[in-house]
């Protein structure tokens, strides 16, 4: 118990730092005639050095919200609605901040990867529609700790900045802001000379121990399982709102008899145009599907109390999630193949094939993928794909 009380780390409220790398103390307020509007992916919220926070921080004219749309959320649906929002996202639509006649009374800046940034503003009605401004900075950034994408990319604070000196037409009026995300940067060098190496080194170093991934399934029940989604492209402009994707397709087998659900269901939105291509599976005959309800009904008698369901990576669990269908048991088979190859395992079908699985043809890509779901589990579970032996 002492030893737990010793390794507490003291966190600051404020930035949700631990105390002993708290930025704060060199945070710099500067007052904005824009206001800034910060919506933060839940995921990049997470991220320990994420630096959208120490923006809103910096800026008293300006909001923080955690969130992947702005529907649902009172206050931002009225700004949204506001005259003189403007997003910045950069687009082929998008104005350079620095061709604009007047700047925008509100800007919404959107915090995330730019793939989540992306689903963000795309798929949100309300954020889609709204006036796009893009920038191209005059230096590269000094988000030393973090990759990014592009040598042109910036932080979410140094693009904040940034734009808000070029709306304002206020040169280094917004500098101060990066004082704490600069010192940031220092101390996360600093800290990672020390220690002779990065926080993945370290990561790899401590879970280096031999502990058989298999172990915790072998005497389960095991059903390996696979879903197809209708989904839209995000840049299509005619898309269905809402377009979470939704399960049209539901495949599963039971490791132990080898019995099988193979089942289509009834879209109940538009059919995306490249659905049946990514399915392999013609247009009709997926829109004349049986309903959802007798499917779904189906499936719950075909599931047991005790199962595990195995799927390659967390999107078919996503899905069921979504229709209602919560899983009780569910593991990322990719994880487990990484574990036992220290490597990456690409698809399931290059995985099964490798170890002489076939993989049957003609019946669309979902059986496909059974096929290869159900071949590494049989091959992970009689020990052909096991620690430290090579495939072929």
């Amino acid at each position: 118990m002492d030893s737990a009380v010793s390794e507490f780390r003291e966190l600051c409220l404020r930035c949700r730092r631990p105390a002993s790398v708290c930025w704060c103390g060199a945070l710099t307020r500067v007052p904005s005639q824009t206001r800034v509007v910060f919506i933060q992916h839940p995921r990049e919220a997470k991220v320990p050095i994420s630096t959208c926070r120490m923006a809103h921080l910096s800026l008293p004219n300006s909001e923080l919200h955690v969130g992947t749309t702005a529907v649902g959320d009172a206050r931002l649906e009225a700004l949204c609605r506001e005259e003189g929002v403007a997003v910045l996202f950069p687009s082929d639509s998008a104005v350079d901040v620095d061709e604009l006649s007047a700047p925008p009374r509100t800007l919404v800046v959107v915090d995330g990867t730019w793939s989540n940034a992306k689903k963000v503003v795309e798929k949100c009605p309300l954020l889609s529609q709204l006036p796009r401004l893009k920038f191209s900075p005059d230096k590269p950034g000094n988000y030393r700790i973090r990759k990014e994408p592009e040598a042109h990319c910036l932080a979410t604070i140094e693009a904040t900045a940034f734009v808000l000196e070029r709306l304002e037409r206020a040169p280094e009026r917004f500098t101060p802001i990066l004082t704490a995300f600069d010192a940031m940067v220092e101390r996360q060098l600093d800290f990672i000379g020390r220690t002779d190496g990065s926080r993945h080194k370290k990561k790899r170093q401590r879970n280096s121990a031999r502990v058989d991934p298999v172990a915790p399934l072998r005497g389960r029940e095991l059903v390996v399982v696979f879903g197809e989604a209708n989904a839209w492209p995000l840049c299509e402009p005619s898309r269905p709102l809402p377009d979470e994707p939704e399960l049209v397709q539901l495949v599963a087998e039971r490791i132990s008899t080898g019995e099988r659900f193979v089942r289509l269901l009834r879209p109940a939105r538009p059919l995306g145009p490249r659905v049946p291509r990514h399915l392999d599976v013609e247009a009709d005959v997926i829109e004349a599907a049986p309903p959802r309800a007798e499917v779904l009904g189906d499936w719950r008698r075909f599931v047991r109390e005790g199962d595990v369901l195995l799927g390659w990576g967390r999107y078919c669990a996503d899905l069921l999630a979504r229709e209602g269908q919560a899983v009780d048991a569910y593991l990322n088979l990719r994880g487990v193949v990484a574990q036992l190859r220290d490597a990456a395992p690409g698809s399931v079908e290059e995985m099964a094939t490798a170890l002489g699985g076939s993989l049957s043809d003609g019946q669309g890509r979902a059986v496909r993928r059974l096929d290869a779901l159900a071949h590494v589990t049989r091959a992970m579970l009689s020990g052909h794909l096991a620690r430290g032996r090579a495939v072929q």
